[in-house]
């Protein structure tokens, strides 16, 4: 499945779990390093409007779908993918991490919620190695002197698995420097997945989730932030859908 933005195609080119974790598992074992993105319509909405965000998702290295919307899109062109919301990926991720060897980095959020998340994998994952935390100061920008210290840290530590919880567009713009700056490192863009973990934010219960309502609790939870977010998804939506048709006419 894709996405075009004035002629540049963003793929989910990690279409299920199996060959996600395929594809890490053998970075992570060689060394290599990767960026891991997961593309919902927020950001497809951030994308048509901000060159830098969709320079930085063209600079991922595996895009997956988080989102009903992006798997029901899938599904009208017929290239269906799987449903991998980044909060869902970090235990998974982390496992392979362990299983591979290679130590894990926190980063984003706040130090109290870093801690709590760092505890939470210990007691999930046996044997994972939590190299370092760093919860950024004030606002942090991604093309700033933090970020450029952060990097450079990566860069020492060597191959490793980063999760990034710093929200969109800072987590990819700062994953698709930390390619260049870090190459040895794995960037995964979880969002809140380290406040989840940690217990710093609540998700919607399962049975919310297996609805696909999970939009609706957390839109109940934070009105002010989200409904407005929730608008500019639902006005780009029925373009999508042509695009998807046309996909699938092809």
């Amino acid at each position: 499945m894709f996405f075009e933005f004035r002629g540049r195609r963003i793929t989910v080119n990690m279409p299920s779990r199996a060959l996600l974790e395929e594809e890490v598992r053998a970075r992570l074992k060689a060394g290599h390093g990767f960026a891991l993105a997961t593309v919902n319509l927020d950001h497809l909405v951030k994308m048509t409007k901000s060159a830098a965000f969709l320079s930085a998702y063209q600079a991922q290295d595996l895009v997956v779908a988080d989102g009903r919307p992006i798997v029901w899109l899938s599904r009208l062109a017929r290239r269906p993918v799987e449903l991998m919301p980044g909060s869902d990926m970090v235990l998974p991720l982390c496992r392979l991490a362990a299983e591979a060897g290679v130590p894990v980095v926190l980063a984003g959020s706040t130090e109290e919620a870093l801690q709590d998340a760092e505890a939470a994998l210990a007691a999930a994952v046996p044997g994972l190695e939590v190299a370092w935390i760093h919860a950024p100061s004030g606002r942090f920008d991604p093309e700033g002197e933090e970020a450029d210290r952060i990097l450079h840290r990566l860069d020492e530590t060597g191959p490793c698995l980063c999760f990034l919880a710093l929200g969109a567009p800072k987590q990819e713009l700062f994953a698709q420097r930390g390619r260049k700056l870090a190459p040895g490192a794995g960037f995964a863009s979880v969002g809140a997945g380290l406040d989840f973990l940690g217990g710093h934010q609540k998700r919607a219960p399962a049975w919310v989730r297996a609805i696909a309502m999970e939009w609706l609790w957390r839109a109940l939870f934070s009105p002010a932030r989200l409904l407005p977010r929730y608008g500019r998804c639902l006005a780009i939506l029925p373009g999508q859908v042509l695009r998807a048709r046309r996909i699938r006419a092809r």
